[in-house]
């Protein structure tokens, strides 16, 4: 279990404080895909119900290898959705067991809205007891504040790490930003009225770690946004991809890895759990030491 941090109702402050408990500002993200998941945990026969039941006996076990090693798991949505109702309830149930083993929870669901559907997003966001969510900002302000209540946080898309995104995440506007920075300017605005304790807002950003050409100038219109980093790992990014997004305290970038983690192991090891639990601490303490949370 991992060392027990003070409680607060600021969700960055709880997540800097559970990063230092662990001394690793790192993600493992829970993207369960049926094909990829071990034997072990598949049944004989597969109907929807046992696909459902495989998932989540997947995610139960997964989080049980990595707590402790990492202080925060991120789930993937449309992993669980695409089966309905029952991938629903196995997602409620995951976020609930991630929380008793005291690791902070994203809801990685990339949101965004306005108007009743955003306040109905919100609500439903608010009650499935995760810590944070992803949102895309591109409807403006209104988009954003209602996620940022009863001490929860969120992370906005703002330069993503798929290609793809280049072609209008790097668009050049009139004022000679592009469309990424404007939007990073969007989130300092209103994230800066969310300061918590650590000196950090509850409005983060999502920024990819393939995109490190533009690393150091987003960090400077964001000192106080805490770096959400996918890319990392599977996806191509390394250790000097993302060590501009940090402060030199070592805080300020949240590094996740999904795939290069949770199928660390092949689909026939019976001890898969191990392999994952062996990928998660390297992985912890790769970018613990790289950033200067861990000595020796």
């Amino acid at each position: 279990m991992p060392e027990a941090t003070p409680v607060t109702n600021h969700p960055t402050d709880r997540l800097i404080q559970s990063v230092r408990a662990c001394g690793a500002p790192v993600c493992v993200g829970i993207d369960p895909v049926l094909e990829r998941l071990p034997k072990a945990v598949r049944g004989t026969v597969e109907t929807p119900e046992s696909d459902v039941e495989s998932i989540s006996l997947f995610t139960r076990e997964l989080l049980d290898a990595v707590a402790g090693l990492v202080p925060c798991v991120k789930f993937q949505s449309a992993c669980f959705e695409r089966y309905g109702a029952a991938g629903t309830r196995a997602l409620e149930s995951g976020i609930e067991h991630a929380r008793t083993l005291g690791l902070q929870v994203i809801f990685d669901a990339k949101r965004g809205d306005i108007g009743i559907s955003n306040e109905h997003y919100a609500s439903a966001f608010r009650e499935n007891g995760s810590d944070w969510i992803t949102l895309s900002g591109y409807l403006g302000v209104e988009t954003l504040r209602p996620y940022l209540e009863q001490g929860r946080g969120a992370f906005v898309l703002v330069r993503t790490s798929n290609p793809e995104g280049s072609s209008l995440q790097s668009l050049p506007l009139i004022d000679g930003r592009t469309v990424a920075e404007a939007m990073a300017d969007l989130v300092a605005e209103v994230g800066d009225n969310t300061i918590g304790d650590s000196g950090y807002s509850d409005l983060g950003v999502v920024v990819g770690a393939t995109q490190g050409e533009e690393h150091h100038r987003l960090r400077e219109r964001l000192p106080r946004q805490v770096f959400l980093v996918p890319g990392y790992g599977a996806q191509g990014g390394g250790l000097s991809d993302i060590l501009d997004l940090f402060h030199a305290d070592g805080m300020g970038a949240m590094i996740t890895a999904s795939r290069s983690v949770i199928y660390a192991a092949g689909v026939d090891d019976p001890s898969w759990m191990n392999a994952v639990r062996d990928a998660a601490g390297t992985f912890a303490d790769e970018i613990g030491r790289a950033v200067g949370l861990r000595t020796g």
